[in-house]
Formats: structure tokens, C-alpha cells, sequence
């Protein structure tokens, strides 16, 4: 039956006369994809309702916060508790030395943290407090990963902007980026040559351990053990933007799975978001106690925030992460069965009829890449075939499986998806690449 999309159409030609293209954060746009953009109206466990009561399969989870699914019921009561003593109080409250002192039961490379209200500002104010404590003024980022929308920080970015072949963004002038060095993901020569450049210069290394926002590719052998001794060698912080990864690929993030959780192969300082936050804007940026020290009102680098530690927020992290940790022994088995059964599968489904794809998956992040050449960065993942991605997202959604609208994104999956939602993403699949093919 083919699905009907009026009322989302009418939406969407409403809101393009109030929001640039219609949306509040780009990566929401459909035009890398076409077709029609739902609007969503509720959300419980894996799927997502819109506005003409068409059903799908939620395969972004709010780009990765939702690791328990929608509407999840202990954060819903959290929340709604938390509302019901008003939303925000610009005071402190016990709440969130109470969600901070479980992220640190979960990474204990942070002795200490901060609350923000985004990924964005973790990784902006993480990378000011790199500068404050090293005194350098240059740092290391690489092509395709996403660390927010600062300025210095929109310099061979992934996410939106490789989805929209932007190289970087209008209205950041040269001066910003001069101290920003954006390298090659995966080689770490390159990383060695830059420190030789600048031995006493660069400030921090910040990366994605794993990337999700050129689509999903995994640190090479070594490579993240790699960066730890360059940047012990020439005296230099490194971050890990865990903004995505962090909870997700294990309660410890990728430093838990990668084995970087304390000591001297622990990096230095990390950020977080996402899951922490259990679906409301929250981002942490943490780490050792004597660099987190250099924060005002302790230290000479200023961070603020009105909303930071904002008391809903606070709650519904407290509950997620209690969730996780509770059952931990029981959700990230079934979160690798499950991501494995519909990743693999639809790359089985492809092979069979020739459609080029290299899958790219870690833990319950995964990527369909449409290009048969292995990707391990961004300028191997830009070489998919963007075309037979967005017929395949098209295909998809009209079969109720709703993926990233780019090839750029990573997919998710949460605790809520099942048996069941495997069957049907499959089923579509194998209707979807049938249809690309003839």
C-alpha cells in the first residue's frame, strides 16, 4: 500500500515560510535524498508516527540519543516529575552531582565534568580549556568528523555539511580556522609530520574514536593507541568526542570497548552528549581533575551557561543511565544481535544482486555504504554512490523504515528493535534494492 504524505506535505510548505528550508537543523532535510519529509507527531520504543499516521521503523533514533527507544517509560516519569517543580531554576541542584557522579562510575578517565546543553559546546568549551591549560593556540581535527558548529571547528566537518558538499561554511572568516589543522582519519604519519611542524604548538588532538558523521568508520589497528603516544610525546591533550559513541557502543563508550578507560592510555579529556541526556539537549565535556581545575570559578578559562545542568535534563539522564547500567548484562548482547541481524542482512540482500555496498558497523552504529571499496575515511566514504543511497532511502521510507536522510549519517538502533523490526527492515530492503535494480 503506498503511503500517504499530504498532511506532512502541507507541514513541511508551512514551516518553509517560517524556517530556512523548512527545518531547525539541516541534517533533517530530505533534499540528499528527495522524497518526502514526514513530520512527526509521537514516538514509543522503535517507531515513529507522523502527522498522516504512517508507521516506520526508526532507524536514527534522534540521531543516537534514544539507545532505549522512544517514550521509554522510566525517563517519561522522570521527567514529568521533574517538570512538575518547574523547569529550570539557574541554581544548583543535587541532581546533578547525582547524574555526574554516574558518568564517571561509567568513564573513569573523568575525575571531573561540566554540564553544557550541547555536543556543540562540550567539544567548543573542551578544546578552550585544551588551549587555557597547554597555552597553544593550534589544534588537530580530522576530515569527516563532526564536532559541533563553532567556527574553528567547520573545517572539513562531516555530517550536514558533507551532505551537502559545503567544504566548510560562509561567514567563518580565514582568522578563525588559522589554528585549526584538519588531517586524513586512520594515518597517524600525518599526525606525527603535523607535530614535527609545530612541536610546542599544538594544543589538543580531537577525534571521533569512532566516526559517525561521515557515516560509521572504525580507528585502523593501533591508531588510537597511536594517538595517545604522539600526543604524550609532544606534551599535547588528547579529546575524545564521545558525543555520539559515548553509552552507546558500551557504558563506557568507545573507551571502554577500545580499552583507553584509566591511566596512561586514557585520553585526557572527553566529551559527551546524546544518551547522557536521555533525549533532552545535554553535552558534558570531562577529565583529569588537574585540567578540568583551569575552569572558572576555579581557573583562568570562562564557561557559562543559563540552562547548563538544566533540572529536567538532569533527570531524564539519571534515569537513563540507571537503566543502562542496571541492565547492561542484557541490553548490549541484544543491541549487538540485533544491529548485526539488520546490518549484515541488508548487505547479504545487496550482494546477491550485485548492488556495490561496504557495511561499517560498531556496536549499534552501522553505515550502508554504496560503494564496494572499503571505507575507513572520509575521502574512501565520499567515493559512495550518493544516487543509489538516496533511491535506496526512498525505496525505504515507503516501505515504513526510516533512515538517515544521507549517506554521511550513521544508522542506530536501540533496545526497543527486535525480531520483529529485523523482519521488517529486511522485507523492505529486499523490495527496495529489487526495485533499484530492474
Amino acid at each position: 500500500m503506498k503511503l500517504s504524505f499530504s498532511r506532512s506535505d502541507a507541514l513541511q510548505s508551512r514551516a518553509e515560510r517560517y524556517l530556512p528550508g523548512g527545518v531547525d537543523s539541516p541534517v533533517r532535510a530530505f533534499r540528499a535524498v528527495g522524497g518526502h519529509p514526514p513530520f512527526v507527531e509521537s514516538a514509543t520504543g522503535a517507531y515513529l508516527i507522523d502527522a498522516d499516521g504512517n508507521r516506520f521503523v526508526d532507524m536514527f533514533g534522534s540521531w543516537g540519543p534514544m539507545l532505549l527507544g522512544h517514550a521509554y517509560p522510566p525517563v517519561v516519569e522522570a521527567i514529568q516529575a521533574a517538570a512538575a517543580k518547574s523547569a529550570s531554576f539557574g541554581a544548583s541542584t543535587a541532581a546533578e552531582a547525582d547524574l555526574a557522579e554516574l558518568v564517571t562510575q561509567c568513564f573513569p578517565s573523568i575525575e571531573k565534568l561540566r554540564f553544557v546543553s550541547s555536543g556543540t559546546e562540550a567539544c567548543m568549551s573542551a578544546i578552550r580549556l585544551a588551549r587555557g591549560f597547554t597555552g597553544r593556540p593550534f589544534f588537530i581535527k580530522f576530515e569527516g568528523c563532526y564536532h559541533g558548529h563553532s567556527d574553528a571547528l567547520l573545517v572539513k566537518a562531516g555530517s550536514g555539511v558533507a551532505t551537502f558538499g559545503i567544504p566548510g561554511s560562509a561567514g567563518v572568516p580565514e582568522e578563525t580556522v588559522k589554528h585549526t589543522i584538519a588531517l586524513p582519519y586512520n594515518d597517524l604519519a600525518v599526525v606525527e609530520a603535523a607535530f614535527e611542524a609545530r612541536p610546542a604548538e599544538i594544543a589538543c588532538v580531537i577525534l571521533e574514536p569512532v566516526v559517525g558523521n561521515a557515516g560509521t568508520i572504525a580507528p585502523g589497528p593501533g591508531y588510537l593507541a597511536g594517538l595517545r603516544a604522539i600526543t604524550k610525546k609532544y606534551g599535547a591533550l588528547l579529546i575524545f568526542d564521545e558525543v555520539m559513541t559515548g553509552f552507546r557502543l558500551a557504558p563506557g563508550g568507545a573507551q571502554e570497548l577500545y580499552g583507553f578507560t584509566s591511566g596512561e592510555n586514557a585520553p585526557d579529556l572527553t566529551t559527551l552528549g546524546k544518551i547522557v541526556g536521555g533525549g533532552l539537549p545535554v553535552g558534558v565535556f570531562g577529565g583529569r581533575k588537574e585540567i578540568m581545575d583551569h575552569l572558572a570559578p576555579l581557573g583562568p578559562v570562562y564557561q557559562a551557561g543559563t540552562l547548563s545542568g538544566n533540572p529536567l535534563a538532569m533527570a531524564a539522564g539519571i534515569a537513563t543511565l540507571k537503566a543502562l547500567l542496571a541492565e547492561r548484562d542484557t541490553i548490549y548482547p541484544k543491541l549487538e544481535q540485533t544491529t548485526a541481524a539488520i546490518a549484515d542482512g541488508v548487505g547479504k540482500l545487496a550482494a546477491e544482486l550485485g548492488v556495490g555496498m561496504t557495511i561499517n558497523r560498531v556496536g549499534s552504529m552501522f553505515t550502508w555504504f554504496f560503494t564496494p571499496e572499503p571505507v575507513t575515511d572520509f575521502a574512501s566514504a565520499a567515493k559512495s554512490n550518493t544516487e543509489e543511497f538516496a533511491a535506496f532511502h526512498r525505496g525505504m521510507l515507503e516501505r515504513g523504515v526510516w533512515l538517515p536522510p544521507s549517506q554521511f549519517e550513521a544508522a542506530f538502533v536501540s533496545a526497543a528493535h527486535g525480531e520483529h523490526e529485523v523482519n521488517l527492515v529486511l522485507k523492505a530492503a529486499h523490495e527496495a534494492l529489487h526495485q533499484m535494480v530492474r
